[in-house]
């Protein structure tokens, strides 16, 4: 009787629908045309960006055409520049190309140092808790008192203009969100059932807290982990607009573009409308992606 209750298909439903968090995740994800249009985004973005050198059909801010470009005419577009040049005579598709390299390198970096980072501090409150937790947190308190982008541009006008700078500058302005988030899902886990029955078998609060309580509490970070890559990815552009960017005029930026076609605005407004749609489009793909991840993993949105 107790093997049968055991090996019943009541005991393989639960082991199955236990199993079946990701998968059922997935499925979701598959059927939501939201989260379709996102990856789809996102995965053309990641191709563009690792395949940069075999797509551009020039190297990056190639002055050959300079003579073309003057304060007062811009060659649009022709044959062989199919989207023009910009204000340095580099052709502009070659630029878009490389820029989406650069800005996935800087918002990946930046995100990761924040979630690291983050992830340490959560992992200290809700793992400690008592004055650990409490210092802890109005350590991040502090931080969030900050705007992020205020607290970015600060960071970088003392690191200087490069891109480890940038990528240091956004990732500590991310760390207090994934602290916050980490603690808060550490902190509903500590009362489980099964960390409940950990603590009875006499394992040891590491051995309980490394591999029961964070593993099961990665699963909202990582999601906000997705969310700030888009948010990664505006500030390197807003940073970059302000002239805290990379110093380097050969690397292409998205943001710097901007900048760039300040003077020309009049007379070729794509100098600035074509990396501008890059941004918001690589922004919403990873927004979409994120927001329908967190929707499939949010017990409350399934039926």
């Amino acid at each position: 009787m107790t093997e049968g209750t055991i090996n019943g298909p009541r005991a393989r439903a639960q082991r199955s629908h236990g199993d079946s968090l990701w998968r059922g995740a997935f499925r979701r994800l598959s059927r939501s045309p939201m989260a379709i249009a996102g990856a789809l985004i996102v995965v053309v973005f990641l191709i563009v960006a690792t395949f940069a050198p075999v797509l551009a059909p020039y190297e990056p801010a190639s002055t050959e055409w300079t003579q073309l470009s003057t304060p007062y005419w811009v060659q649009g577009h022709g044959p062989g520049h199919p989207l023009g040049i910009d204000r340095w005579g580099s052709d502009m598709l070659t630029q878009l190309i490389f820029g989406a390299r650069q800005s996935l390198i800087i918002g990946v970096v930046a995100t990761a140092i924040g979630l690291l980072a983050g992830a340490a501090l959560g992992t200290l409150a809700g793992a400690f808790g008592g004055w650990v937790d409490m210092i802890v947190m109005r350590i991040v308190d502090i931080m969030l008192s900050i705007p992020s982008l205020l607290l970015a541009i600060s960071i970088a006008a003392i690191l200087g203009k490069s891109s480890a700078a940038l990528m240091i500058a956004i990732g500590v302005g991310q760390v207090p969100i994934f602290a916050r988030l980490l603690r808060g899902s550490m902190l509903g886990q500590k009362n489980a059932d099964y960390v409940l029955a950990a603590d009875a078998l006499g394992l040891r609060r590491r051995t309980i807290v490394m591999g029961h309580v964070l593993p099961n509490s990665l699963g909202p970070t990582i999601v906000q982990a997705t969310l700030n890559l888009a948010t990664a990815i505006i500030e390197v552009a807003a940073l970059s607009y302000l002239g805290l960017g990379e110093g380097d005029p050969a690397v292409a930026e998205w943001g710097r573009m901007i900048v760039s076609a300040q003077d020309r605005f009049e007379i070729a407004p794509w100098l600035a409308f074509y990396p501008g749609i890059c941004i918001a489009i690589t922004a919403l793909g990873f927004t979409l992606l994120g927001e329908s991840l967190r929707e499939a993993l949010d017990p409350k949105q399934r039926r």
